[in-house]
């Protein structure tokens, strides 16, 4: 008789209320996303420092002090603004009481980014150390904490500006062995500087700074000769910057209260749709939208009161009104300054609008030639897709308010015993498989008519639902997971190519990835238990033997496939390891494909020698 399943009695004893600070510790994720090492831009590390940096730049947004200095070292982010200075009498509130703040809805920070009172909370919450001090009028208040707790407050005379300085060192133990990317705080702090023309921001003895806004931002980004010079369109609460390349696919930079918004919203939907009405109307021809926006190098910046946010990390505006209450929509807003200011900048400057044209009718003959085939592949793609083996898709996917809000991601793999894996240990409702067939065609040098006649990019590209526009992307995450060995790091290479090639917006918003898998399992047997550690690399797996002692079973992952389903589940769950594909500002796409995959064989081969590590290579013959 089999025993009856024990019953829990849910009383008042499990409820819990846990304080500001412990609530963010032990839920980190709901205030600043994921934790991660620092290896990525979009890791919590970077999040502390931009909120701090966020507080300093709103000073200056509201027209109070015209320098930022910032210094990092070992660690500690010093950051200090010549602005008003917290007033003493909530100094230590505004850092450590949630929900406290001068920005709801108080004129002094009509349009600014940070709106809920957290974010400088979790910084506090999450760092081993943390300190802030204002200054007003020859007086200074102070406070310090430990992982959120008050240590010490007082207050000080001083004969220093006016302003606030903030100190903080983020907790080892939350963000595990993390260290600061400079790349990463570079192109954050030149963004800043972009968008706050006479703003000053120093960070370790480098000044950044801006005469010209987004059309410094277009031109210093640029890696090759554009079509037409940079255009500069602004005015009150809205500034646009543009130009058309050769690349394929867009490259439009978005912003809001001088916040990054990679993944769009609202803001960048309207002036996708009032670029190409605009252009429409002034020739008076009825292109499609694809043609005109093909190549457009751009960004927008746009100031709006009390800015919805579909996160902490605000990285995709909802706001649907440009300030609360108001009749004007942020799409009118955006597509009436357009209409206005981009046709009287047409018809002043007939040079540029020839240059556009021309580049219009080229995209739109490109398109139209292989729009036969394309018909075929679509065809094609549907009816594999009522039987398709090669994808096994998640149940949820991207919702339409918010593309990029859901945690949906599609892993292309290597093969059947690849794809099994991940198939038998993934989460279905989130996580979506694509299994290749072999090695994928190099299409470097390639027309995108391949795209449609290769029967395994045609079924990725419908796969993922990027022919028409990226905006239709189906998965947050498109993660590439071949095996570590030549043949997957070759496979690798070649879908790199292929996203490089054909959508680069795919990388540049920040949706592939690669990932990590294990190349070690270490197990040793410790009070009749087997005990496991798993390895990402040669270092992990010598340190981990050292620790553990005499006595270990040391197994080598060649592949994927070679790892259980049960194991694999390990490492596509909450700890999935990925290192995301990026592309920098001074990344020309046309020199990356050239020197890896053109015909400058002795060229690379020099590069591979060099580079090469005799570990590496022993690994593979062994």
């Amino acid at each position: 008789m089999s025993e009856e399943p024990k019953i829990h009695q849910y009383t008042e004893a499990d409820f819990e209320t846990l304080s500001w600070k412990d609530h963010i510790r032990q839920r980190p994720g709901m205030y600043i996303g994921k934790l991660g090492d620092g290896s990525n831009p979009d890791d919590g590390i970077y999040v502390l420092f931009k909120e701090i940096v966020d507080n300093a730049i709103d000073e200056f947004i509201m027209g109070y002090g015209k320098t930022v200095e910032i210094t990092l070292h070992e660690n500690m982010v010093t950051v200090r603004d010549y602005g008003r200075g917290i007033p003493f009498g909530k100094l230590t509130e505004a850092v450590s009481k949630m929900n406290t703040g001068a920005k709801y809805g108080s004129a002094a920070f009509k349009k600014s980014v940070g709106l809920n009172g957290v974010g400088t909370k979790a910084v506090n919450a999450t760092s081993t150390y943390f300190y802030i001090q204002s200054f007003r009028d020859g007086e200074s208040r102070f406070a310090s904490f430990e992982k959120g707790d008050l240590v010490e407050e007082g207050s000080l005379p001083s004969n220093e500006k006016n302003g606030t300085l903030v100190k903080y060192v983020a907790d080892p133990t939350l963000y595990e062995n993390y260290s600061y990317n400079m790349e990463y705080i570079e192109t954050m702090l030149k963004n800043y500087a972009y968008l706050n023309r006479g703003l000053s921001i120093k960070f370790n003895g480098t000044e950044y700074k801006s005469k010209n806004g987004l059309l410094d931002l277009i031109n210093d980004s640029l890696v090759e000769p554009p079509l037409y010079p940079a255009v500069h369109l602004a005015g009150e609460d809205i500034e646009v910057a543009f130009t058309h390349g050769t690349e394929n696919g867009e490259n439009i930079s978005s912003f809001v209260n001088g916040q990054n918004t990679i993944h769009g919203g609202t803001h960048l939907a309207a002036f996708r749709e009032g670029f190409a009405k605009t252009v429409k109307e002034f020739y008076k021809k009825d292109f499609d939208p694809k043609d005109i926006r093909q190549s457009i190098i751009a960004a927008i910046s746009v100031k709006i009161e009390e800015p919805s946010f579909s996160n902490q990390t605000k990285t995709f505006l909802n706001s649907k009104d440009i300030a609360p209450g108001s009749n004007i929509t942020v799409r009118n807003f955006i597509v009436d300054f357009l209409a206005k200011e981009l046709d009287n900048y047409l018809h002043k400057n007939p040079q540029m609008a020839d240059a556009l044209l021309k580049k219009i009718i080229e995209s739109e003959k490109e398109r139209k030639a292989i729009s036969g085939i394309q018909k075929l592949a679509r065809e094609k793609a549907k009816k594999v897709s009522l039987h398709n083996k090669k994808l096994r898709d998640c149940r949820i996917h991207c919702g339409d308010k918010d593309p990029r809000s859901q945690e949906t991601m599609i892993f292309i793999t290597e093969g059947d015993s690849a794809s099994g894996s991940i198939t038998k240990s993934r989460n279905a409702n989130t996580q979506a498989v694509f299994s290749l067939r072999g090695k994928p065609l190099n299409c470097y040098g390639l027309s995108k008519k391949v795209v449609y006649e290769n029967d395994e990019f045609n079924l990725l590209q419908a796969a993922l639902d990027i022919e028409e526009d990226i905006e239709n992307l189906r998965y947050n995450k498109i993660i590439i997971a071949t095996d570590a060995d030549v043949d997957g790091m070759h496979i690798r290479l070649l879908l790199l190519t292929f996203f490089l090639q054909f959508f680069p917006e795919v990388i540049r918003q920040g949706h592939l990835y690669i990932l990590q898998a294990p190349l070690f399992r270490v197990r040793r047997r410790k009070n009749n238990k087997m005990e496991t550690f798993y390895c990402y690399s040669d270092e992990e797996k010598e340190r981990t033997v050292k620790r553990l002692g005499n006595g270990c079973e040391i197994t080598r992952f060649k592949g994927l496939g070679e790892i259980s389903a049960e194991e694999f589940g390990k490492f596509i769950g909450d700890d999935i390891k990925l290192d995301a594909v990026r592309l920098s500002q001074d990344d020309s796409i046309p020199e990356l494909l050239e020197f890896y995959m053109g015909k400058n064989t002795p060229e690379r081969q020099t590069f591979i020698k060099n580079n090469l590590r005799s570990d590496l290579i022993l690994e593979e013959l062994l």
